[in-house]
């Protein structure tokens, strides 16, 4: 699968785990940061949102502190659907049910052996369709 990864500088070090380990089976784009300066995290988020509009990936994961702001940037784009996962089970649900095609991690979050979990099951996980796919397409035209 191709993926597009990201990060603010608070995760870093996440992503170059998660680049090392569970991403090492994958061919990947790294949208940065490489450093821990200080950068904004909309910058990384509309970088990698970018790669998924031009059918250079098929999904992103991208890293902040929390997660939550990396999901704000990217869900005000039309069809990127964003979840911040802290758990196996809602990352398989955010595919399963939501058809998510940007995983959003916290640093501060979740520590790297949950985090390769959580990665590990939302790549596994396909989108359920059916009524799901109602939902999804109510989301998608809202405006």
């Amino acid at each position: 699968m191709r993926i597009v990864i990201g990060c603010d500088h608070t995760g870093v070090a996440l992503k170059v785990a998660l680049q090392e380990t569970v991403l090492a089976e994958h061919s990947v784009i790294d949208v940065g940061t490489d450093s821990t300066n200080s950068v904004d995290y909309p910058d990384i988020a509309r970088a990698a949102v970018a790669v998924l509009r031009k059918g250079d990936a098929e999904r992103a994961i991208l890293i902040c502190g929390t997660g939550i702001g990396m999901a704000m940037a990217v869900g005000r784009h039309r069809g990127m659907r964003a979840a911040t996962c802290s758990d196996p089970y809602v990352a398989e649900m955010s595919r399963r049910h939501n058809d998510a095609n940007v995983l959003c991690l916290g640093a501060r979050v979740v520590g790297c052996g949950m985090a390769e979990s959580i990665v590990r099951t939302w790549l596994g996980a396909d989108f359920d369709g059916g009524r799901h796919a109602r939902r999804v397409e109510k989301v998608e035209g809202s405006p």
